[in-house]
């Protein structure tokens, strides 16, 4: 059965993105790119709601596998690689290895859970909530970069009701701790 983890860069004051222009956190240098990757790698499956999908179309680009930044080559190398499910009513195509579901989110991400092995990462608060409510998280990680955005995206929506339980924590470079929770239920 496959383990869905909602992973996301926060703010310190709980914020994934200032706005939808500003993300306003710190980009990742080398070694925490590196962890992204490694993660990446490790995953089945990535699921993604439409804006989370958009953003990250960006590695999609056959030049990202030719810049030259090593460690983001050998991201849009693994971004390319790992099979992407996208969630949209909005969207009429996808790129590479990717699948569009424009119908039930839910059932779709319960049967892939079933039919699944291995890690699946969640990307997009939005998408995220949709999937708390219907208990279909295993795993929250949240990356706290130490910056305060005021504002902005949050990582949990507002009035989302969740109990968690500590699963671990670990210091990352650029003063980035990474907090691990599974539903408490």
């Amino acid at each position: 059965m496959a383990r869905i983890v909602y992973s996301m860069l926060t703010s310190l004051d709980g914020y994934i993105a200032r706005s939808n222009e500003d993300i306003g956190l710190p980009v990742p240098e080398t070694e925490l790119h590196q962890h992204f990757n490694d993660m990446m790698r490790q995953a089945s499956a990535v699921l993604a709601g439409r804006r989370m999908y958009e953003t990250m179309r960006f590695w999609d680009s056959p030049e990202r596998e030719t810049g030259a930044d090593e460690v983001g080559r050998d991201f849009a190398h693994a971004w390319r690689e790992t099979p992407k499910i996208v969630f949209s009513t909005r969207l009429r195509q996808v790129g590479l290895n990717a699948r569009l579901v424009s119908g039930d989110a839910e059932n779709t991400v319960r049967s892939l859970k079933e039919q699944t092995g291995g890690l699946v990462i969640l990307g997009g608060a939005d998408f995220a909530a949709s999937l708390t409510r219907a208990g279909l998280i295993d795993e929250y990680r949240l990356y706290m970069h130490p910056v305060v955005l005021g504002g902005g995206k949050p990582y949990f929506q507002p009035g989302l009701s969740l109990a968690l339980k500590p699963l671990g924590t670990e210091i990352l470079t650029q003063g980035v701790t990474l907090l691990r929770y599974a539903p408490a239920g």
